[in-house]
């Protein structure tokens, strides 16, 4: 290891070197020039630096800073971001088994995932993750807190829980296992009358079109006439992930996406292979700005092709490709060796000349944009990402943000769940009612007709009393409406299940309401062909 760092760090210094060599009156083998700078700095930095440095942290820095000089998405995998790189195209990775969330300075399970070492161990949504191997979790962000309760199989962690039934927080010893990592979470019918389906497809892995393969499988079991394609927030992964999952969609011979390189050993176009899939399913995609890479060529070979609709906002706009070339067992670069075009021609690549505009999102400005069209003719825009073809933007109120930040809306579904609030004493949960049916007298039944009225909202606005959050009431009721869709969603959520919470507040998500609306013109492309 050692060994191969030294080499690391030649070959990276070496190369960032040569950027800065000038014109020589001397003749000189670059290369050797190049290393010989490498080394009298190096000599400087171990002989005169006023104290003693990592030599692999600047090793790593120098690769890094390399590759910062290419482009915004050339990037270097040092032994930790291989092994995160790794297990995201997995869809596996070691460890507990739950799914935490850090609330203002707390570290919150939000659940345990079934089968897996923290689901048997019995820990519980709400729990409160104090320590890790004695190390408070206070100052940890969410993602350093998930890399050090992962690890190698079989290797243990103690974790120190907060579990508010209990007076003193205690202990739990715990044996990493493998634990799968589902690219697609969520697959439902959201409307059962017209048989519109919904898909959340979370990132690009390994076997995410078979995961994609196999809900839709069990959603036209069910019935399936039409399919929201949700892949907002979604930020890519392999391209021929992209590819299989277009294919599910557009007629074998359709042109899904170009690769376009430097080296013509990059240039790649890529087609449609295979029939009798779902090619005649009308079909909506929602995208935002947090739609990237591969989930933007699955949504502009369906646009370009007039296979589908797209609503939302405009995705991130990454029309790069990136190929991973290892530099040894644990460590990679991937480096940018060519850009991609839709099947209109259209390159979605945002300029990223201003790296912190790029960096923020900002939106392509209309003027600079190349114009191409559709198969059947209709505008599309490149240089800035998918702009779809009806904008919904979909953002919350800043006090809305505040009290989902501290973990109120969460943790009050929890405790009307255990029947610890005055309004949930008036409900009876779907797996409390008698096998004849019979609802107690008195009793409201809490089930898919419910609705956060006034009496849960009051209860709410009592439990954010107790805690002494304090909130201004004016901006309270200007938010009321997305307040009680985050009331409802924890509610079912903790009531009945995460996918029933997710399934409840996808029905008052703007964005697919408006799928929902536009999806007859969906289904049109599919007549018209």
């Amino acid at each position: 290891m050692a060994n191969n760092s030294k080499r690391i760090a030649v070959i990276a210094l070496l190369l960032a070197a040569l950027f800065l060599v000038w014109a020589s009156p001397v003749a000189m083998d670059p290369w050797e020039q190049g290393q010989n700078k490498v080394l009298a700095l190096s000599s400087l930095v171990q002989k005169n630096y006023y104290e003693q440095k990592d030599g692999q942290k600047l090793t790593f820095a120098a690769i890094r800073g390399l590759l910062d000089t290419l482009d915004p998405h050339s990037y270097f995998l040092d032994p930790e971001t291989s092994l995160r790189f790794a297990e995201d195209y997995t869809g596996k990775y070691y460890g507990l088994g739950i799914q935490i969330q850090k609330q203002e300075d707390r570290l919150v399970v939000i659940a345990p995932i079934e089968g897996t070492p923290a689901w048997r161990l019995g820990i519980q949504p709400g729990d409160v993750i104090t320590q890790i191997n004695g190390e408070s979790t206070k100052p940890l962000s969410s993602f350093e807190a998930m890399q050090k309760l992962r690890g190698e199989p079989g290797t243990k962690v103690t974790i120190t829980i907060q579990r508010e039934s209990l007076d003193k927080p205690f202990d739990l010893t715990i044996s990493r296992e493998e634990i799968p990592l589902k690219s697609v979470p969520y697959a439902f019918m959201l409307d059962e009358q017209q048989k519109i389906a919904y898909l959340f497809v979370r990132s690009f892995g390994r076997n995410t079109v078979d995961e994609l393969e196999e809900k839709l499988k069990e959603l036209s079991t069910r019935g399936m006439k039409s399919l929201i394609l949700d892949l907002r927030g979604n930020p890519g992964g392999p391209v021929y992930q992209a590819v299989d999952m277009a294919d599910e969609f557009l007629p074998k011979g359709a042109l899904i996406v170009s690769m376009r390189g430097r080296n013509p050993a990059y240039n790649r176009d890529f087609y449609a292979s295979r029939n009798n899939q779902y090619e005649n399913l009308p079909l909506v995609i929602l995208i935002n700005q947090g739609t990237a890479s591969a989930s933007e060529i699955v949504s502009g070979a369906i646009m370009d092709n007039d296979r589908g609709l797209i609503v939302g906002e405009d995705s991130w706009g990454k029309g790069l490709v990136q190929t991973v070339f290892p530099l040894a067992s644990d460590m990679a670069v991937a480096i940018t060796t060519a850009k991609y075009l839709t099947p209109s021609g259209r390159l979605i690549q945002r300029d990223f000349s201003h790296l912190e505009d790029y960096l923020l999102a900002k939106k392509a400005p209309a003027d600079k944009r190349d114009v191409k069209y559709t198969l059947k003719g209709r505008k599309v825009l490149g240089q800035g990402g998918i702009t779809p073809d009806y904008e919904v933007k979909f953002s919350y109120k800043p006090i809305t943000v505040e009290l989902i930040f501290k973990g109120t809306f969460f943790s009050y579904g929890r405790k009307f769940s255990q029947r610890q609030t005055r309004a949930s004493k008036g409900y009876v949960f779907p797996q409390e009612i008698k096998s004849d049916g019979e609802v107690l007298a008195g009793k409201k039944l809490f089930d898919e007709s419910f609705e956060v009225g006034p009496e849960v909202l009051q209860d709410f606005q009592e439990y954010l009393d107790s805690l002494k959050v304090e909130y201004d009431r004016a901006k309270f009721r200007e938010a009321e409406s997305e307040i009680k869709n985050e009331i409802k969603r924890e509610l079912f959520s903790a009531v009945i299940g995460s996918e029933e919470g997710i399934k409840v507040f996808r029905k008052s998500d703007p964005v697919v309401l408006k799928a929902i609306e536009v999806m007859p013109e969906a289904a049109a492309f599919v007549r018209e062909k």
